[in-house]
């Protein structure tokens, strides 16, 4: 089973690829599509799809996990453009007919930690863990990323094809 973990950024959305089973992890990636300040919105957010289709294409992966959005009351703003990367994250994989689940922040780090409130370093240690690896997983983007793609790889392989 190949799982694709996104953390939706339009200056960076990380993905973590996961290859193995629930029992065995054969594999993993992970990276971050990045976007220009200067490029104006509807830019970025085709950029961003353009690259997940070839990611996508090249991958051809059995599920898809995104981090679902969340609104801070401060930041109204910010909640809007990760809604619009969402909505792009979720065509590009309904158009390579993939199944998609979105989890909510608070579960992924309940999930991987035992704790819903823990800090990027609590959660990047708990997926080195994880993945026997030594070296940090940076940027947080593609941590977080990989994060969901164990939880795909664990968790949600009866959702595959619905």
């Amino acid at each position: 089973m190949k799982v694709i973990g996104l953390d939706p950024g339009l200056a960076n959305t990380g993905f973590g690829i996961v290859e193995g089973s629930s029992s065995h992890i054969k594999g993993y990636r992970f990276g971050t599509i990045r976007t220009k300040n200067d490029t104006p919105i509807a830019g970025r957010l085709h950029h961003i799809y353009k690259e997940l289709l070839i990611l996508f294409d090249a991958e051809k992966p059995d599920l898809i996990i995104v981090e679902d959005i969340f609104s801070l009351g401060r930041y109204p703003r910010s909640a809007i453009i990760l809604g619009k990367i969402s909505g792009i994250i979720l065509l590009a994989g309904y158009h390579q007919d993939v199944s998609i689940v979105e989890l909510p922040s608070r579960k992924v780090k309940q999930i991987l930690t035992g704790n819903g409130n823990a800090d990027k370093h609590q959660v990047e240690r708990a997926i080195r863990h994880l993945l026997v690896r030594d070296g940090p997983i940076v940027p947080s983007h593609a941590s977080d990323a990989l994060g969901l793609a164990l939880i795909g790889l664990f968790r949600y392989d009866h959702v595959m094809h619905q």
